[in-house]
This record gives structure tokens, sequence and C-alpha cells, in this order.
């Protein structure tokens, strides 16, 4: 008599195993498994025992059946219906299944082995098995190994050799891509999937290319895999009618997975899934679960007399309280819906048409389009069934419209699904006309599409780099690093990184898992190359360093650092790029060498004004205000510090010109800052002074005015060496020569421009109306005939005043800037000369000379402007040429004695223009109560009281000599 036993127990017991070993003990043997996956792992177990020859495989897509076979392995489903001295089936508590209970039920009470019979499962199901087998022994496994809760965790915190587990394919596809971005990929395991792909895909994680797997509730039955940590991404599932809860056993099943042998597992949640409470989790740690109460049963004794016995056998109800019916199986409504249909009606008419009917009925709907379309399947494979065979035409087209590796993981995987319906057609005797030819054609698709299915998993879900260098890591102690020439960075081969200056700079496609890993490498790696560089760069000449205009410290194209603010505008601190893996030592050699540079730097490049703030011979107010001009970096608009000024003595300010200070008519300034390398510097220690977010830009350098625009303040114009007015910023050095020009015109009657004002400016006529417009002049337009020119002098510079602060030769740019705009103004003026000569010699009328004749043609008219002082009330941008300094004694220098009061920006020193002839061009000063014959002029200003001339005063000595004289 057979020996009945149930080995029950949790996961990891052994159980599987403990059943092949006993079926290799007996002669023969079958064993059911409830997964085609499970099967093909133990039939390939069983083969590396004893050999192909012996063992057969039997699903319900694949049939592998030598000729001497003694050993079967099949899906529950496929089990052969014959006698062997050994049967068991696996996963018997599935006989609780909704879905697929009543077949487990059936192999539970029916499949018997000649010797032994071994079912397996959880020990939930000893009250069922008690009460419907009779002489039954059980066996009690217990667990290897500790399942223990480990919480909830993040996907990106889950641990090595974890199994993430959803129950829908978006959700396993969501979470696979998630953990190839973060831990460089993961297999990807569903019950869908071939046997081949699956394979390929637990290979990938059983070998550590990848460190983690994704799989539906598929690996709880009884797939052997090194899990540690099985983590539930949700905790209800589809069953095929609505959403559920997992029930407590199934979450034990999966989460059991985790622990191999005696290694302990943990199990948790993570994604969507809430905390498990107390109880459930005690119960999945300690394997208590609530027994099994009801089997799905469905009556085995069926009719086939006629399609509707067939039905009402189907539909009987089980004569024990430990059975129910289950569910309306896929066959069974299958089988309603063609008994509806009038040519199934007309065809089946006896006992082998049902039969028949019913075998095409089982063909499983792996497609899964739709009810309707599955019923239209089976009607024209019935139809061809019962006229002999499926064409091989018929089904050639079928498969040729599958047989396409191109496409991505949907379209693979829906192909895959189709042609399983077709190796399943394949495997059923005498279907189709060559059986041999036809499975191993379905097998050859199904094999070709899941190569290409395994392949664009692994392509989307793999990041072969990331899962490369974290295998070599396992196998290694240290990664093996190294550093090119040009900084890059490279580890066991592959780039990593560049090294800028003294900071790694990851590849940005690294995920973060990998990225620490190859850091880490990486800076093993880079730590000579730190002191060598440290070395190199604090030896390297300042030639090689430079600073930005945004504050940034450069080391040829590399950025090493930035400068900050100091404790003083002169003095700032600077900030060095270093890694803190370097270490102290590398920072603090760049840091003091950029602190060296910039230090330099600030010496070579203001060394007139730092001389002057070392000066111990400057005392009292001239001290006082050399220490303004280093806090204003060596440019002070005038009328900021004209109290200062009016103060300084002739003595303080002799004091001050022998370092270079300029008192200027508009600015106080030293020209020798004025040059491109101190102004990009000022403008740089200025915004790090002030605390700016972005520092305003040097001008170009030679540019004697730029645009004056709105939105730049007018701090950045005076920092950088210009002032507004107008629509344009003239440099302030060419403002005091203009001033010094100005000095000599009649301010109050008009003056028009000379070519020495339009070449010293560089603008056209109408450009320097509006120049004069900004300091406060009013340009009046006009129109007159144009008369020959005389003969043009060549431009010399203008005559120094008596005082040393207006003597300010021009640079080597503004030479050169001035001459050429000299050489194409009188280029113009040959130009119209000879355009005119031209003119009358074509007409044939020769002008005489000193005119043109009366019948020449009317004289060309010419534009010219007259300008008079005229300050007009400005905002602080448009009026800062056109301030008025009622306390001060002058508009350039001046000195005591003169004239008091309030005098405008543009005259003359040395008493009030337009009120006599020019200097130097034959007009005589007016004295008392004299009147001059030039054009009278009318202020509405009251007369400033006479004053006397002070002696002390060289330009006013001068003048009254002058006085006397006359």
């Amino acid at each position: 008599m057979s020996r009945i036993t149930a080995v029950l127990g949790p996961t990891n017991t052994g159980k599987t195993h403990y059943a092949i070993e006993r079926m290799l003990a007996h002669r023969t043997g079958i064993i059911g498994l409830p997964l085609r996956l499970l099967a093909r792992e133990v039939y390939d177990r069983i083969v590396k025992a004893r050999g192909p020859s012996v063992v057969a495989l039997v699903t319900g897509e694949e049939r592998i059946v030598p000729p001497r076979a003694q050993y079967w392995v099949a899906t529950t489903e496929a089990m052969p219906d014959f006698a062997a001295d050994f049967v068991a089936v696996d996963e018997i508590q599935l006989a609780a299944d909704p879905q697929r209970g009543h077949v487990f039920t059936d192999r539970l009470m029916r499949a018997r082995g000649l010797h032994e019979t071994l079912l397996l499962g959880s020990d939930t199901m000893r009250p069922a098995i008690s009460a419907l087998i009779d002489r039954v022994q059980f066996m009690r496994r217990e667990r290897f190994s500790t399942l223990s809760w480990a919480g909830s965790k993040k996907i990106s915190r889950m641990p090595s050799c974890s199994a993430i587990v959803g129950f829908s394919v978006d959700d396993v596809y969501a979470i696979a891509e998630l953990l190839r971005r973060q831990k460089g990929g993961a297999a990807v395991v569903m019950g869908a999937l071939s046997p081949r792909t699956r394979n390929a895909q637990v290979e990938m994680y059983q070998s550590g290319e990848v460190d983690h797997l994704v799989a539906t509730d598929a690996i709880g039955m009884g797939l052997n895999l090194d899990i540690r940590h099985v983590g539930f991404f949700s905790t209800v599932k589809f069953d095929g009618r609505r959403m559920r809860p997992l029930f407590p056993h199934e979450m034990g099943q999966i989460a059991g997975r985790a622990g191999r042998h005696t290694e302990p597992g943990t199990f948790g949640v993570t994604g969507e899934a809430s905390p498990l409470d107390e109880g459930l989790i005690g119960a999945i740690e300690n394997h208590r679960f609530a027994p099994i109460s009801r089997l799905m049963w469905r009556n085995p004794a069926l009719e086939f007399g006629t399609m509707d016995r067939l039905v009402a056998s189907l539909e009987a109800a089980p004569d024990s309280p430990w059975l129910v019916k289950g569910r309306e199986a896929d066959d069974l409504s299958a089988l309603k819906s063609l008994r509806d249909l009038p040519e199934i009606r007309d065809r089946v008419t006896t006992a082998p048409d049902v039969r028949l009917l019913w075998d095409v009925c089982r063909i499983p709907d792996f497609r899964s389009i739709s009810p309707a379309e599955h019923t239209s399947l089976l009607l024209r494979i019935f139809t061809f069934l019962q006229d002999g065979a499926i064409p091989d035409d018929w089904l050639a087209r079928a498969i040729k419209r599958i047989d396409r590796t191109q496409g991505d993981i949907d379209a693979l995987s829906k192909r895959l699904a189709f042609i399983r319906t077709w190796t399943y057609v394949a495997q059923r005797t005498g279907w189709v006309g060559d059986e041999t030819y036809w499975r191993e054609a379905t097998r050859t698709v199904e094999d070709r599409l899941s190569d290409a299915l395994h392949a664009a998993l692994t392509q989307r879900f793999v990041d072969r780099r990331t899962s490369v260098l974290m295998r070599r890591l396992k196998q290694k102690e240290t990664l093996v690093a190294e550093v090119n020439d040009k900084g890059e960075v490279s580890v066991e081969g592959e780039f990593a990184g560049r090294l800028e200056g003294f900071r790694f700079k990851a590849d940005a496609t690294q995920n973060p898992d990998e990225a620490r890993m190859l850091n880490r490498a990486a800076y093993e790696a880079l730590r000579p190359e730190f002191h060598l560089r440290a070395d190199r760069f604090h030896n390297a000449p300042d030639t090689e360093l430079d600073f930005t205009e945004q504050g940034g410290l450069m080391w040829g194209d590399t950025a090493i650092g930035k400068l900050v603010k100091g404790s003083e505008p002169m003095k700032p601190g600077v900030d060095a790029f270093v890694d803190e893996e370097a270490g102290t030592d590398i920072a603090d050699k760049v840091r003091r060498r950029l602190q060296h540079f910039i230090d330099r730097k600030v010496a070579t490049l203001f060394e007139p004004l730092q001389a002057m703030s070392r000066d111990e011979t400057l005392t009292g107010l001239a001290r006082g205000f050399a220490f303004r001009m280093v806090e204003h970096l060596g440019l002070i608009r005038r009328e900021e510090v004209a109290a200062e000024v009016k103060d300084l003595d002739q003595e303080a300010r002799g004091m001050l010109r022998k370092h270079g200070v300029r008192f200027g008519q508009f600015t106080i300034f030293m020209p020798a800052l004025l040059k491109p390398a101190p102004t990009r510097l000022r403008l740089v220690l200025s915004g790090l002074w002030q605390g700016l977010d972005e520092f305003p830009e040097s001008p170009p350098p030679g540019l004697v005015t730029i645009p004056n625009l709105p939105d730049v303040p007018a701090l950045a114009y005076t920092l950088s060496g210009y002032r507004p007015a107008g629509e344009r910023a003239i440099r302030i050095d060419m403002l005091e020569r203009l001033a010094d020009m100005l000095r000599s015109q009649d301010t109050r009657g008009g003056f028009e421009a000379n070519p020495d004002m339009l070449s010293i400016t560089g603008m056209t006529l109408e450009q320097f109306a509006n120049l004069m417009e900004g300091l406060g002049y009013a340009a009046e337009k006009g129109e007159r005939e144009k008369t020959k020119p005389d003969p043009v002098p060549a431009a010399t510079p203008p005559k120094p005043e008596a005082e040393a602060d207006h003597d300010h030769p021009l640079t080597e740019e503004e030479s050169v800037l001035a001459a050429e705009t000299r050489a194409k103004w009188e280029a113009e003026q040959a130009e119209k000369k000879k355009a005119a000569a031209d003119a009358a010699a074509a007409s044939g009328e020769a002008p005489a000379e000193g005119g043109p004749t009366e019948e020449a043609a009317a004289p060309e008219t010419e534009v010219f402007y007259t300008f008079r002082w005229a300050p007009k009330p400005r905002g602080p941008r448009q009026g800062q040429g056109a301030r008025r300094h009622g306390n001060r004694s002058d508009a350039g220098e001046g000195g005591g004695g003169r004239r008091q009061g309030r005098k405008p920006q543009g005259e003359p020193e040395g008493g009030k223009q337009g009120r006599g002839g020019k200097p130097g061009k034959g007009g005589k000063p007016r004295g008392k109560g004299e009147r001059s014959d030039r054009p009278k002029s009318f202020s509405t200003r009251p007369p400033n009281a006479e004053k006397r001339i002070d002696p002390d005063n060289p330009f006013a000595a001068a003048l009254a000599g002058l006085i006397k004289k006359d």
C-alpha cells in the first residue's frame, strides 16, 4: 500500500529538496510543481544528477519526453496520469486558491504513487488533509534560518540581495526603473516570463551583476534564490476579479523567500505599502497562521455525452464540508460561450466532439485580449481540428506575424504571450501535422523572443557600467584608479570624473551608490596627485594666475578659488577650492599661495595709493584726505569731498600732488590708477567690500566714452574711471582735459566747439552737444553759410595752466586715438575742398580767389552749435556734471583769496569768464567799471561781492601783474 506523507512547514525548510531526494530513491517518479519556472528549475537539477535521457519535462507549453523517461517533472495541471512509484505535489496549500485551487484539490485527493506519495506545503493544510485523507502521516519541518521584521525602508535604501515584490506589471517596471537610477539596476522575475527569460534574469542576479530583484508573487512559489531581504511594495493584489488585501499566509509565503538555508532573512515594506500591524508581524516571524478551512473543488468525473451534460458535470456541487465550488474557471466560461454558437451546435453532435471541444476550451488565454477574442480563436482551432488538423500554412502565417524581435518590452511581452498559445497547441497530440517540426519551430520563436525580452529588460533596467563596477568591487578589496595628464580619473578603466584644480568632479551620469563607491576609489588615486599639484601650484609664477571680474581666482583655465571680503577694501581674503578629501595641508598650501598672489597684485597695481598711505610726512588734513583716497580706491567725485578740498591749504595739496593726486574740476583722482589693470581690480575690490552678488565689469580699454546705461549705478562708472554726461560717459582724465579747454572759452556769451574738443572726445558734433548738455551747458543749434576754411594748424596740446593739477599728458593710447581723430577730421576737410573744386570745374566756372563768383551756385550751409553755461536741476544720473559747488573757492584747484561765491563748473579760474577777452587770444581783462564790446550776456543771479585778490595765489598774482601793466 502507498505511504502518504504530508511534509508541512514554512518556507526554507528544504521540502522540495527532500522530495527530489525521495523521488530519486525510487525507480520512477512524478513531481508536480505550481509554476512552469519552478518546474524548469527542478528539471535542471534532476538532469544534472541523472542525465537528460531519463528525465521528462511536461508543462502547458513545453514537452521534453525522452524514450526512456523515468522521472517526470511537470506543472500541477500537466501531471501525467499513469502509475509511478513515487508522486509528489508541491505547494499543496494552493488548493485554497480561487482560480487554480480545484486542480490542487484534485491532486491532493487522487494523485498517488505506487509506493510513496508526498504532499508538500504549509502547515495551515494539516486540518484539511487530516479530514480528507485517511492514514496520512505528517512530517513537520522547521525553518533553517530566522525571519525578522525590518520595518519600512525607502527603495533607495534597500540593502543588497533584496527582492521587492509588486503585484502588477506597471509596479514592477516602475520599481526596476528607480533601482536602475539609484542602485545600478535590477533583475525582473514575473510568472508571465518564459523560463528562458526568467533564467537569464535570475542568473544576472545570482552572479552579482545586479544586487536587487523585482518580482511578482511568483517568487513565493518555491523559487530558490539568494535573497536576504523581501520588501512589499504593496499589500493588495488583483485576484482576477477584484483588488483584495493579501492573506496573512500569502504574505508569509512571500516573506519566507528571505534567508537561504542558515542565513537569516528580513522582511519589510516600501513604496506604497503601510507598515504592518504587530499581530501580523508576529504571525509571519513565527509562522503561525489560521488553518485553511475550505478547499476549491471541481467535479473530476466529467460526462461527455453532450455539451449540456458536460457543463452540468462541471458545475456539480461537492459532498464534503471541506470542499466548495470555486469561481467559474476560464475553460468553463469558454465552453459556455461556444455552446451558444449555432455553428458549434451543428458540429458537436457526438461524445468525441464534446471531448475535443473541451480540450480546445482548456487552452489558456495567454493573450488576455478579451473573452470574445479568445472565444473566436478557440472556434477557429476547433473547426480545424474537427476537419483533421490545423493547416500548416495557416499556422505558419500566425507564427510569422509573431516572429519579430524588434520593439520595446511591452511589444515583446505580447508576442511572447501569443507564441505561448501556439506552443501549447503544438504540444497536443494530433493537433498539428508534423508535431516534431512545429514543437521545434514554436520553441525556437519563443527562445528568440525570450532572448530579445531579456536584452530589452537588461537594457532598460540595468546600468551595465555600474553593475560591472559593483561586481568588481565585491571581488576585490580596492579598485584600480588612475589619473591621466588631462585630469581624467578612471576606475577599473571606467570614466569616473575629472580633476579640476583641486576638486574632483564626479561623472554626472552616476547613480548615488555608484558615485560613492567610485569617489572612494578615485580619491585613493588622487591623494598623491593632490600633493604633486599643490607643489606645482605653490611654485607657479604669478603670470600663471589671474583673477576674474567676478572675483574668481584662476590657475590657467581652472578655477582655483575666489576672493572674499577682507578687513579693508584693499585687503581681500581668499577661499580656496580644495576638496576635503585632499586634506587640510593641501588646502592651507593653496590658500597661502592665493593670498600671496592677490596681496602682491594689489601692492603692484595700487602702489601709488599704498605709498601715500604709508607716508608718515603726511599729517593733519592731508593725512585724513589720503585715507579718504584709500577708502575710495583712488577715485573720488569732487562734489562728495568739496568741504575737505576747501579746507586743504596749498602745502597740504602740494604734498598730496607729490603722490600723484590730481585735484580735477570734476574728480579727485590718481592718473596712474586709471589704467585698465587697476580699474579691473578696483571694481572687484569695491564689489567685495559692498557685498554685491554680481560685480560690474570694466569697460574695454582705450575708449574715451562709453554708453551711459540707466540700469548701471553711477558709482560703477566712477570706479571704472568715467563720468556720465548725457547719453555717454566720458573718461574722467579726458573730461579734465576738456575742462581745461573750456576755461579758455566764453561760457556766458557762448562759444563753439573747436576741432581739439572733438578730437579729445572722439565724438561727432551732435554727440559732443549731447555731452555738453550732460555737463550743464545749453546747446543752441544753428546754420550758416559755409565758408572756405583757413588752413588748420597741426593739433597742439593746450597750454599748461598755472597750476600743476591741470598738467596731464596724454597716455600712449590717448595720443594714438587723438591723432587718428584729428587725421580723420583733416581728411574730411580735404575731401570737402576737393569736392567743391571738382564741382566748380564741372560747371566751367572757376571761383575767384577769395570767394565764389556771382554766377556760382548758391553757397552751402553748415550746422553749428553755440554752447553757454546754463545748469538745470537734474536727477542724480543726468545732473551729475551740472552741480554747482557754492562751498568751495574754485572749480578746478584754486588757491586762497580767489573769488568766493557760486561759480559753475566749466568757468575759468582767476576771474569771471565772459566779462573780458579770452586769455591768450588778444582779449583784455576788463577793469572795474569797464565794459567789453563783445555780445552782452545777462544773468538772473545777483552780482558777486568784490573780494581782494590773494597775493599768495600764483595765478592771481600773475593776473594782478597784467592788470597793473595794462
